[in-house]
């Protein structure tokens, strides 16, 4: 058996792209348009390539979707959890869940995806503004 993708539904593509690939840094590597499904595929990687991907999945015609909680949380590892942190912040990204530990921090997207950020590692030494700061809303 080999892992392949997971998948999340998007309501805005251009939100979830900007979201996904400007702020945290994905690539896309592949996209799908389906006309008879009405909907289209986008799919993501850390490195560009087709392995590990994130499959963004549009449907074409309206639909509610949930918090997104109940699917639980994408997980990526960082090279350096605060400056990460820090250009997803600059950015306009709430951080949820700081990296007080130095090792792990959470984000939403903007389908309220839960992103989970590892420091590559051992965990960093605390560091302010991280170690004191608050959750904010839910992760």
């Amino acid at each position: 058996m080999k892992y392949l993708h997971t998948m999340v539904r998007v309501t805005d593509v251009e939100e979830s792209l900007d979201f996904y690939c400007n702020k945290l840094g994905l690539k896309e590597v592949r996209r799908v348009e389906n006309e008879k499904g009405r909907f289209t595929l986008i799919f993501l990687s850390t490195d560009g390539t087709n392995e590990n991907c994130l499959e963004l999945t549009y449907n074409w015609d309206p639909e509610e979707y949930d918090e997104g909680r109940n699917f639980g949380h994408l997980a990526y590892e960082v090279d350096n959890i605060y400056e990460t942190c820090q250009s997803l912040m600059d950015a306009g990204v709430v951080i949820n869940r700081p990296p007080r530990d130095g090792n792990m921090a959470f984000i939403r997207s903007p389908n309220n995806i839960s992103i989970e950020l590892l420091q590559k590692g051992p965990p960093l030494d605390p560091a302010e503004p991280w170690a004191s700061m608050e959750n904010t809303g839910k992760w």
